[in-house]
């Protein structure tokens, strides 16, 4: 990845700031609740699954409730981004056309509003562990670091997904198939101990799937996340973004044109 990356951020700090109240505000531009939404989506989620999921499955798992929010909430935090952000250049393509400005901003812009919504709804989870008696552990610190390493796999993915959209327009309705696939697919609403050892590996394929025990774990067991999981996550995201990038910069040079 080139370094000057860093040096057109920089230089255009301005552009990804206003670009990035841009994507917080405009989301829920028009709406009587506007921000509140933040809360109310994954809330209204929760409360489906938490009355049906348990009848269907026979889950029975403590506190299931914040068992399901820890997992809903950065789940939304990825797909919210992932679905959001496949359009990001192709909605911009009249500016794109006319004005230059380093086109990794509008992916950018996408992941920091998206990260901001999710501490905002962070609050959510912190609110029900109090009302639950759970409280709060000095293991929350963790917390920035889970989401940072999120953010760059979710950046490595959208410098991809939101390149090629530009070119196959199929992109985003394939993107929101997968994820669908994907949610059942990640232990969100069951613990993966629901498997047999010996496929459950197959889970843990998913790099999501290690955020969401990272998350359960700073938050629901209260207890230190696993560092070799996150360390593997971590090299996976590194390796994505880096690729992704690659893909971007290379696809970015037709971009006016399909445009």
């Amino acid at each position: 990845m080139k370094m000057n990356i860093f040096k057109n951020l920089y230089q255009y700090r301005e552009l990804l700031k206003t670009n990035v109240q841009k994507e917080i505000r405009g989301k829920y531009k028009g709406s009587f609740l506007g921000i509140l939404w933040s809360f109310l989506n994954p809330l209204l989620m929760v409360l489906v699954y938490a009355l049906v999921f348990p009848y269907i499955m026979r889950v029975e798992i403590d506190n299931y409730l914040i068992f399901l929010i820890v997992g809903i909430i950065p789940w939304n935090f990825f797909t919210t981004v992932i679905t959001t952000g496949c359009n990001c250049v192709w909605l911009n393509g009249g500016i794109i056309k006319k004005v230059y400005f380093p086109r990794e901003i509008l992916p950018i812009s996408v992941i920091l509003a998206g990260l901001v919504n999710f501490f905002i709804s962070c609050l959510i989870i912190l609110i029900f562990l109090l009302f639950s008696g759970l409280g709060f552990s000095i293991q929350l610190i963790w917390l920035p670091l889970i989401a940072f390493i999120q953010s760059l796999l979710s950046l490595g993915l959208l410098f991809i997904l939101s390149a090629i959209n530009v070119y196959v327009r199929d992109v985003e309705y394939i993107v929101s198939f997968v994820l669908n696939l994907l949610f059942y697919g990640t232990p969100i609403l069951y613990t993966a101990t629901l498997f047999p050892e010996k496929i459950r590996w197959i889970l843990y394929l998913n790099p999501v799937a290690h955020l969401i025990d990272a998350y359960r774990s700073i938050f629901y067991s209260q207890t230190m996340p696993n560092i070799q999981s996150l360390c593997y996550v971590g090299l996976i995201a590194i390796g994505i973004l880096i690729i992704g990038y690659f893909i971007f910069e290379k696809l970015e040079k037709g971009f006016a044109e399909e445009l």
